[in-house]
């Protein structure tokens, strides 16, 4: 929730003004504020290799919901893609496992990408424990698809401690987990299915360090916060890509 209607545009016409080499497996996608989607559609609808994300979606396809946004509002403003379950909306908001479950299966049904966050708070970090943490939200939300459907779905990784707490996150432990969650889905949904899942890292990507993690074998990408409302520093990282 960043940036008035003017910043906003002024970030995406410096954004998009910038030359990159998108090539085809190479994409930035945008997860704007809901009142700025249309805009930032028909801005970047030229553009290549840009898109256009919600930041949430509800679980319900119409009806009595004031204040909500549906899937079917946003396919038909051109939006291809919704962030679901960011460790924000689950921590804030009390968003949990089975209703996430409900949203990713909504945003399939209309066509849409699942940007699906997953990750572990500190005291789940602190015991080591992450590893079932990030297991049971997998397994609570995604494992009813079906492998195509799976195939659809792009996983981000929050580690939740290492977000505004002052403790930071290696590019090793970046890769630990990544790797973990490829696993994972390669047992429920077959190896070849599971290599081809972009696995994005969420964890205070940074221009200074999104090379260094972007070399990890199993980091396809990053979601950024902070770092992308800086035009030039967002500019370096999406140059920092694989």
């Amino acid at each position: 929730m960043n940036l008035n209607f003017s910043q906003a545009q002024a970030l995406i016409t410096e954004l998009t003004s910038e030359q990159f080499d998108m090539v085809d497996h190479r994409s930035v996608v945008l997860a704007v504020p809901a009142p700025y989607l249309q805009y930032s559609v028909d801005a970047c609808k030229h553009v290549k290799g840009f898109n256009i994300a919600a930041q949430n979606c509800y679980t319900q396809k119409s009806g009595a919901f004031t204040g909500e946004t549906s899937v079917e509002m946003l396919t038909s403003l051109g939006v291809q893609q919704v962030i679901i379950g960011h460790s924000e909306r689950r921590e804030i908001f009390g968003e949990d496992n089975a209703m996430l479950a409900k949203k990713v299966d909504l945003a399939l049904e209309y066509g849409m990408t699942p940007i699906f966050c997953c990750g572990e708070p500190l005291p789940v970090r602190e015991a080591g424990k992450q590893n079932e943490f990030v297991a049971e939200q997998l397994k609570a939300s995604l494992y009813q698809l079906s492998a195509e459907q799976m195939s659809k779905v792009v996983i981000a990784y929050e580690p939740i401690w290492a977000i505004g707490t002052g403790k930071t996150a290696s590019s090793e432990q970046a890769q630990e987990m990544h790797a973990f969650i490829r696993t994972q889905l390669a047992t429920q949904f077959g190896q070849a299915l599971a290599d081809s899942i972009s696995i994005l890292y969420g964890g205070s990507v940074k221009a200074a360090n999104a090379v260094e993690i972007f070399q990890q074998p199993d980091v396809d990408g990053g979601l950024v916060g902070g770092a992308s409302l800086v035009a030039k520093e967002f500019a370096a990282i999406i140059r920092a890509l694989k």
